[in-house]
């Protein structure tokens, strides 16, 4: 990583294939980048579920995602991958032998907050996987991003 760049970055690659990119210096910046950015975001998530339904719509440009970011495209090159690495963990997450684990958010009965992935297969399976949890003050916990929220 070049002196230049931030230390906290995260690239996410939409259904069309667009790269976006965001990075901040710290944890409380990425949450305002987040923020700020969030009508962007929702076009995104109803790009991705437009592209699951089968309907159409029109998806979110690297530059439109850049603007709404406040941000500028530093590369829109996926490194000549036809396909991403793949690796035990998925993007934003973890693999078990029964798939991708859901990454869940929520408060525990003693009232503090939890994260952790939790396995696929069906409750009271014998051969059901541990729940990993997220540590507080990691910086996985503060790039944690919930499939669910209880």
């Amino acid at each position: 990583m070049s002196h230049s760049e931030a230390p906290i970055s995260i690239t996410v690659k939409s259904p069309a294939g667009s790269l976006i990119t965001v990075r901040a210096e710290s944890g409380e910046q990425l949450d305002a980048l987040v923020a700020e950015a969030y009508s962007a975001i929702s076009s995104a998530v109803n790009e991705l579920e437009s592209n699951i339904r089968g309907t159409t719509s029109a998806p979110l440009s690297p530059a439109q995602v850049a603007s709404a970011l406040g941000g500028n495209i530093v590369s829109n090159d996926d490194a000549g991958w036809s396909t991403p690495p793949t690796t035990s963990a998925t993007i934003g997450g973890k693999a078990c032998p029964h798939g991708r684990m859901t990454a869940i958010q929520g408060t525990g009965k003693d009232g503090k907050l939890y994260r952790g992935y939790f396995c696929a297969a069906q409750k009271g399976a014998l051969d059901k996987c541990k729940n990993v949890y997220v540590r507080v003050g990691t910086p996985e916990w503060n790039t944690f991003v919930p499939d669910q929220v209880k």
